[in-house]
């Protein structure tokens, strides 16, 4: 009865210490990352193996190299604003932590447009996969030759690109959760109208926007289902996967690019 009355009251001691001493949520993050990285091991992996073992071509130009440059710092940009919201959620300065994962947001947006525009750009210069629609006006240069000839690397690099690309789509997704709660779902829908209608169906992308539907379909089931003001402890653990999906990237961008520019 003692106990009971001590759970009741929420007394100190009543209940038990979380694992590790930390947050239940950072440690359920922590675990889901640690389980993650073997999945994007195994693709860096994968991508390593086929660049020794076989005859890698090197196809990419400045062009391309300034594009995922500049990904690059749309990303590490991110990664600093991300810190800032962390702090200020901490102080509970509710304005400007949203302020700052708006603005973490507006980072991932780019870096995912720019990499559509890359994608959208190698597939019109012949690189694709046999599944991939078949966009009007394709050239059939260096990077068709690849595909047919080195069907690994095209097998590789939309592999690799494409689990990151999605991971960051869905850390946008998550990031807008916790900023705007409910009032981000109406943007959502619209921004996956615009795209879907926006994209034309010789882009791959036309089917792949519609992560955003699934996106905004889980979305609204958590904030309706289970609706909470998200603090602090929200905020970190939010920024633990942002910060992981940024620390791959770095390892992507040298492997797929760097070392395969032209000499």
């Amino acid at each position: 009865m003692a106990d009971a009355t001590a759970v009741e009251h929420g007394l100190a001691g009543a209940y038990e210490a979380p694992l590790f001493g930390t947050y239940s949520k950072k440690v359920g993050m922590w675990l889901f990352l640690a389980s993650d990285s073997l999945t994007f091991g195994a693709l860096l992996f994968a991508f390593s193996y086929n660049r020794i073992y076989t005859a890698w071509p090197t196809p990419f130009g400045k062009d391309s190299i300034i594009n995922a440059t500049v990904m690059t710092a749309c990303l590490l940009s991110s990664s600093l604003t991300m810190v800032m919201a962390v702090f200020a959620a901490q102080r509970s300065d509710r304005a400007w932590t949203r302020n700052w994962l708006l603005a973490t947001m507006a980072f991932g947006t780019a870096f995912i447009v720019l990499h559509g525009m890359e994608w959208t750009k190698l597939i019109h210069e012949g690189l694709s996969l046999p599944g991939f629609p078949k966009p009007a006006g394709q050239e059939a240069g260096e990077f068709a030759k690849i595909s047919t000839g080195v069907p690994q690397f095209a097998a590789t690099f939309f592999g690799l690109t494409a689990m990151h690309m999605l991971h960051v789509t869905i850390g946008v997704i998550y990031l807008g959760v916790v900023a705007l709660r409910k009032w981000f779902l109406p943007i959502l829908g619209v921004i996956w109208l615009a795209a879907y209608l926006a994209i034309p169906s010789d882009n791959v992308f036309h089917y792949g926007v519609q992560a955003l539907l699934i996106g905004l379909i889980v979305a609204s089931v958590i904030l309706f289902l289970k609706p909470k003001d998200y603090d602090a402890h929200d905020v970190e653990v939010a920024g633990l996967y942002w910060h992981f999906v940024d620390l791959v990237w770095m390892f992507i961008f040298p492997l797929v690019y760097l070392m395969s520019t032209k000499v």
